[in-house]
């Protein structure tokens, strides 16, 4: 058994896929990002896209892997859609189990779509006025370091 490496948690189920001791499906991997077909898909071909540095969520992923992210993202993107005659994909990454993330470790879902496939669609909302919509722009704009 390979032994954890020093950027992962031993019982974190996506490192442990990472290091090979769980099997998976696997259809893209470099040396920042392995992406697999998830084993509960919400459509044929519903891939994740995950970051081989654990990281919990989000703004816990090194800034360094952002552009391999956003490769293999476009790579695999484009292979599921083709492959299963999809007319588009969703890219999709919960943060907090409130937002609905079940595995601590940061992941995307690359969800191939199809025309009127009504799968899932996010509703959209308003804010009352323009001036509560650039009251908050300008609160949150002072938080981002």
């Amino acid at each position: 058994m390979n032994e954890p490496a020093e950027d992962s948690d031993e019982h974190c189920i996506f490192c442990k896929i990472i290091r090979g001791e769980i099997p998976c499906s696997k259809i893209f991997e470099n040396d920042r990002v392995l992406a697999f077909l998830d084993i509960g898909p919400a459509a044929r071909g519903h891939a994740l896209v995950v970051v081989k540095a654990h990281a919990a969520t989000l703004p816990d992923v090194p800034e360094t892997s952002g552009n391999a992210l956003l490769s293999a993202l476009q790579k695999v993107g484009r292979a599921v859609m083709e492959e299963c005659g999809a007319t588009g994909f969703n890219c999709v990454q919960n943060n907090f189990p409130s937002a609905g993330q079940v595995v601590p470790h940061v992941h995307w879902h690359v969800i191939p779509r199809f025309d009127k496939d009504e799968l899932f669609s996010i509703p959209a909302g308003q804010y009352s006025s323009t001036k509560e919509m650039q009251l908050l722009a300008a609160a949150v704009e002072k938080r981002i370091i």
